[in-house]
């Protein structure tokens, strides 16, 4: 009797050793939908190694082609809690796999990024070109070997903070037949081919002027961020920040060439957002959805 007691209580033991171990499993299964890796790749174009911080769904079936994102200024993935935002997409019922890229900048960011067929008054960004060159010849074609990755172009889009958001920008306008969706946060729409103090007028506005100037309309879709608090500045005085001035007026050029406010274009202006990976991180989630969308 004593050994069938003690036999009884082993068995719940057991059972209860083992529904605790599987809570558990399901509970890290449920809490990390993704895996982060480092990977780099050799730039010839750029001359330097360069760093990749890679996302891919956990349980990521190479069976299944991916959407892909490629987003610069990848070293601050951290501060903009990238992974968790992959995560919650992944465990919200994401119906899509997507494999997000974070490309690392490096001491020659201000070089390396900006619009390739000009660099800015002060010579700034002029290395942008063999950026775009990396882009399309060097690290897509890297991924397509690596990955099990979507052939649709719908399915690849290209991101950036500031003066990368500015790079996003011009990449996917000039390359739309690589990437149907951008995202530019807080982008660096006042890039300027002359300084305030050489008779500046809002025509030497880079960006603004490739739109303005390109014959067509390429086929991308836009999702363009500002925070009332991304600067001080005002140069026209009008009560605007520069930012969100450089922004709906760099929108205002994508309307006359017939995209559409809520449909080509969204527009997210951040109340007391600031020009930080705090802010940007915190709208992330709204992207990428509306990228995967």
């Amino acid at each position: 009797m004593k050994y069938l007691i003690w036999a009884c209580q082993v068995f719940m033991a057991i059972l209860l050793m083992n529904c605790v171990v599987s809570k558990f499993s399901k509970a890290v299964a449920q809490s990390s939908r993704s895996t982060l890796s480092m990977a780099s790749i050799k730039s010839a174009r750029l001359n330097r190694e360069v760093k990749l911080s890679v996302i891919c769904p956990a349980e990521a079936t190479f069976r299944q082609s991916m959407s892909v994102l490629l987003v610069f200024d990848g070293q601050d993935f951290p501060a903009l809690g990238m992974t968790e935002t992959v995560d919650k997409y992944l465990s919200s019922g994401g119906d899509k796999g997507v494999l997000v890229v974070g490309v690392h900048a490096n001491q020659d960011r201000l070089l390396e990024y900006g619009t390739s067929s000009q660099p800015d008054y002060a010579n700034r960004g002029r290395r942008a070109s063999q950026t775009t060159e990396f882009v399309l010849d060097e690290l897509v074609p890297y991924l397509k070997k690596q990955y099990n990755l979507s052939p649709d172009r719908e399915d690849w889009a290209i991101a950036g903070f500031s003066l990368s958001g500015l790079m996003a920008i011009d990449i996917a306008w000039n390359h739309w037949d690589v990437f149907a969706k951008v995202g530019v946060f807080s982008g660096s729409f006042w890039w300027r081919q002359r300084d305030l103090n050489d008779d500046y007028d809002e025509r030497d506005r880079i960006m603004h002027n490739i739109i303005r100037n390109t014959s067509g309309k390429p086929v991308v879709d836009f999702w363009l961020q500002t925070g009332t608090n991304d600067e001080k500045d005002d140069r026209d005085n009008d009560g605007i920040i520069d930012s969100i001035d450089d922004t709906l007026d760099l929108i205002a050029e994508l309307e006359r060439k017939g995209y559409q406010w809520g449909k080509d274009i969204i527009y997210v202006e951040v109340k007391e957002g600031e020009h930080n990976p705090k802010t940007w991180g915190k709208v992330f989630p709204d992207f990428l959805k509306w990228t995967l969308n």
